[in-house]
């Protein structure tokens, strides 16, 4: 079954210095829109989650927004002040000497002196950074894509619910189309037999403008395109590959022969089947707009 292009996917994962958190968000649209928000230190990451995207979604608009928030002091590097260290090392040994005493130091006592560390932030590493965010990605779009199987699923059950109720009033045209014909032959009988006062009615007369009649509102080819039209909706749809812009031109055609018969309609019945007949292709068109 096709996809609809109405989603959503949201995935939060830890690596060893980061949380991240990827949301997708998408919604019809005749193209491919994509909205990529990252934060701006890691702009670097836009064309590679750009790359990804284009080549598993075809159309709708898509926003995807990614949130990297370091673990507390992960990004933090401490480094020793080696200078600063040698200097307070040779001080307190001259004190030591000078006053004959002892000059006991360990790690952490030159550790709380002061500026004997560094702290600064850390840049991630641009390629674990890079692999762990589209890893998170694509865990994401797997959880976009369901809901959007999902929500194709039944699109495309409605879609071939009303395109077997279009059917029907096909069916109904066509059988009622020879009933039309007939009743209008009748009517025009009694009109002549009324104008003609009791003469004797010209049979010939009535035949031929009954059959003229019946050429003018005839509608068998429109009948016979839409059944095609139809059948092909029905084939699209069973397919798995996007469709989405063949369908929209082949229900354009739907109301074209909708509106053709329209327009030829002499007969109550046939008119107001051709008025349920459009506002079921309209539904129809409306659910095909989702279909990616």
């Amino acid at each position: 079954m096709l996809k609809s292009m109405t989603g959503y996917g949201r995935i939060k994962a830890e690596t060893v210095q980061q949380e991240i958190t990827v949301e997708i968000r998408s919604v019809n649209h005749r193209y491919l829109d994509l909205n990529i928000k990252v934060p701006r230190i890691y702009g670097f990451l836009e064309e590679k989650i750009k790359s990804v995207l284009t080549a598993q979604l075809v159309r709708g608009k898509v926003d995807v927004y990614v949130a990297i928030r370091a673990k507390d002091g992960a990004d933090i590097k401490i480094t020793p002040n080696m200078a600063v260290l040698d200097g307070y090392v040779k001080a307190l040994r001259s004190i030591a000497a000078a006053y004959d005493i002892p000059c006991e130091m360990g790690a952490l006592d030159l550790a709380r002196l002061p500026d004997a560390l560094s702290s600064e932030k850390e840049e991630a590493d641009q390629e674990v950074l890079t692999a762990d965010v589209l890893g998170v990605l694509k865990q994401a779009l797997a959880e976009h894509g369901a809901m959007c199987r999902r929500e194709g699923e039944n699109l495309c059950a409605d879609i071939l619910s009303r395109a077997d109720t279009v059917a029907e009033l096909v069916d109904f045209v066509e059988k009622r189309s020879p009933d039309s014909v007939n009743e209008y032959r009748q009517r025009l009988a009694a009109r002549m037999a009324d104008l003609l006062d009791g003469s004797e009615l010209q049979e010939q007369r009535i035949l031929s403008e009954a059959a003229l009649f019946a050429d003018k509102v005839s509608v068998t080819e429109e009948l016979v395109r839409l059944r095609s039209h139809l059948a092909q909706l029905k084939s699209m749809i069973s397919d798995d590959k996007p469709v989405g812009r063949k369908l929209d031109f082949l229900v354009q055609e739907l109301n074209r022969e909708a509106n053709t018969i329209g327009s030829k309609a002499n007969d109550y019945e046939i008119a107001k089947t051709v008025v349920e007949l459009k506002a079921e292709i309209e539904k129809i068109r409306e659910q095909i707009q989702n279909l990616e």
